[in-house]
């Protein structure tokens, strides 16, 4: 076992309860734990960092790898990875560890009470009762759920789990996953499940193929009256188009839990548009998820500083 400490583990800001776990691991192995307040002190300790434990709230570009000369790994808190240059980690020679399956009951979940809520028209009824209004003509335009259509686009581990949830009420699922030929639910063509779907569920990575994946083109081809659910990635959306199809009643809801750009800005159009859901990406969240997620980063950071094989790579 490799025990030479003294070296740096450094942590991205971060939203956990506290970083108990991290401590005791940094203490075991002799390490100096160094958790940045804000993205200016986190850059600034990348230089004498050996590991890097990076959070939603940070980005590692090409002008920050070549920099991280005593880096042995990133380890990224979670699933997603497009806040990481991979390409450049590459090319510096330090693998990119994830960690998955932490909370995809928690996310599923999350977007499916999104959908639930949105297909019944609540944040429209909430809406009119806070205007002092009433029911006009809110939940006219409603499938009921043996008759709704959910198109859920992504069927890996979160995916699956919603497809489970909205087959389990009685919805017709239609799933899209360019990996996934065959599933437990219809499997279609990406502008088939966009197009003719009453609520659409994204479940996607963001990368260059899927940034804009909804766009106001796509917006404007889906079904009128539906809703969509992002609990994926901001990027995923043109969220200024989105916000317009709101206004315009074209989409009749939408509940994001991922922004493109976070915290949300006080001038954001979501803000301003129509029923919508919008929570603070907190969708991975439970009494257990948080310290899974930290759990499973910590043995990350363990097989790298003993020198043992990383898992789940992504380069």
């Amino acid at each position: 076992m490799n025990r030479a400490g003294r070296g740096t583990i450094l942590v991205a800001p971060h939203h956990f309860p506290d970083l108990k776990r991290e401590i005791a691991l940094a203490e075991e192995f002799d390490y100096e734990l160094v958790a940045a307040a804000d993205v200016d002190e986190f850059r600034a300790g990348l230089p004498q960092a050996e590991i890097v434990m990076i959070t939603p709230y940070a980005r590692l570009t090409a002008a920050e790898f070549p920099i991280m000369a005593k880096c042995r790994a990133v380890i990224r808190y979670g699933i997603g990875y497009d806040n990481i240059d991979v390409d450049a980690a590459t090319l510096a020679g330090i693998p990119v560890s994830i960690v998955p399956g932490t909370a995809s009951e928690e996310v599923a979940s999350h977007a499916f009470a999104m959908g639930l809520a949105l297909a019944r028209r609540l944040p429209a009824g909430d809406a009119a009762i806070r205007s002092l209004s009433w029911a006009g003509i809110i939940g006219f335009d409603t499938p009921v759920l043996s008759e709704l259509e959910v198109g859920v686009v992504g069927m890996g581990r979160i995916g699956q789990h919603v497809a489970r949830m909205w087959t389990a009420v009685g919805a017709r699922v239609r799933g899209y996953d360019p990996f996934v030929s065959e599933s437990f639910v219809e499997m279609a063509q990406l502008a088939d499940v966009l197009q003719n779907s009453d609520v659409v569920s994204l479940h996607l990575p963001l990368t260059k193929e899927t940034q804009h994946l909804v766009d106001a083109d796509v917006l404007a081809r889906m079904r009128k009256g539906a809703a969509i659910v992002n609990v994926s990635r901001g990027g995923l959306i043109d969220e200024v188009a989105l916000s317009e199809a709101l206004i315009s009643g074209h989409v009749a809801g939408a509940g994001i839990d991922t922004f493109a750009l976070e915290p949300l800005e006080s001038e954001h159009p979501l803000r301003a548009a129509p029923n919508t859901i919008l929570t603070p990406h907190i969708a991975w969240r439970s009494d257990r998820s948080t310290g899974a997620l930290q759990d499973g980063a910590v043995e990350r950071v363990r097989l790298a500083l003993t020198d043992q094989p990383l898992i789940d790579v992504v380069n």
